[in-house]
């Protein structure tokens, strides 16, 4: 069976995917599938830079507002609802444009989970409790002890992480490292004709201290308010993240809104060197600036000639 083809777009936030996602759509006659683990989210919309009701009456919209912020979402969920929709997609010889920043829930999509054991919770709390009375350096330590090859790859800080490979190897007796290199060569089901948008770091920083402040003035601390008037715990994971976080807290009294906008931009900035990190590790992409829609729509056209829905 032939491989569908889907173009991908995945770069760091405030580039521009979304404008270009639906420009593409209109330009090929496609839909979009969101590919940003917060725009899932109902009640999400200022803060997660959703795309605007006028886009999504332009073109089909999909994986946009399908849980409420209390309910449980993942990048194994994700994959299984967007390869759904994709096959329906592919039955009705439809053009498919994935767009978003969330690198775990592309890959996922492309290539499924990778297999790992399930959490143990005995395990775990026994690592959470070592980290507590040791510190994170020591939990790194024992992982360069028992698995150096996974040490290496992961910062001493990032304790979440040691703490999963320290899991995997207790529970498999296997590196995790060995488990997503075996990964890493499975087949996807799929032919991707992968695109990023990059910018120089100064007009990145500038496009993300605009988009701050036009979301605060398209009511950003309002949509909060609302939000945690429906009964949604701050603690949420949802609630938890980039400008939401510092929403509350700015509603809390602990800064000022000066300050809260400071510490948006800031988050984000940290958040955009990260995509920037893991879509730069990705030698399938090729990398445009936001304002070549033509070069970048021959591109598409060409992929989408040589490989037909």
């Amino acid at each position: 069976m032939d491989k569908f083809p889907l173009v991908i777009i995945g770069s760091p936030t405030a580039t521009g995917k979304t404008s270009l996602a639906v420009n593409l759509a209109l330009e090929f006659g496609g839909e979009i599938i969101n590919a940003d683990s917060l725009q899932v989210y109902r009640y999400l919309d200022i803060g997660t830079a959703k795309p605007t009701l006028e886009q999504r009456k332009l073109v089909q919209h999909h994986l946009i507002d399908v849980v409420n912020p209390d309910e449980e979402f993942n990048a194994a969920l994700y994959s299984e609802q967007a390869r759904r929709i994709i096959a329906d997609s592919a039955k009705r010889h439809l053009p498919v444009f994935v767009v978003g920043g969330t690198g775990l829930y592309i890959r996922a999509l492309l290539k499924g989970i990778i297999e790992t054991p399930p959490v143990d919770e005995n395990i775990r709390k026994h690592y959470h409790a070592l980290r507590e009375a040791k510190g994170k350096e020591y939990l790194h330590s024992l992982l360069q002890q028992r698995d150096a090859a996974a040490a290496a790859r992961l910062n001493p800080n990032d304790s979440v992480r040691v703490i999963r490979a320290l899991e995997v190897l207790e529970q498999s007796g296997e590196s995790i490292t060995t488990i997503q290199l075996r990964h890493s060569f499975s087949e996807s089901p799929y032919l991707a004709c992968k695109i990023g948008l990059r910018l120089e770091r100064d007009e990145l920083q500038k496009r993300i201290g605009l988009r701050t402040e036009k979301m605060v003035a398209d009511g950003l601390l309002e949509e909060v308010k609302m939000i945690l008037k429906r009964g949604y715990d701050v603690n949420l994971k949802p609630l938890q993240s980039l400008g939401y976080k510092q929403a509350i807290e700015y509603g809390q009294g602990r800064y000022s809104l000066e300050e809260a906008i400071r510490l948006i931009n800031r988050a984000t900035w940290h958040y955009a060197k990260r995509q920037l990190t893991w879509f730069g590790a990705d030698g399938e992409i090729d990398w445009y600036h936001p304002d070549s829609f033509t070069e970048i729509c021959n591109k598409v056209r060409g992929f989408l000639r040589n490989n037909p829905c």
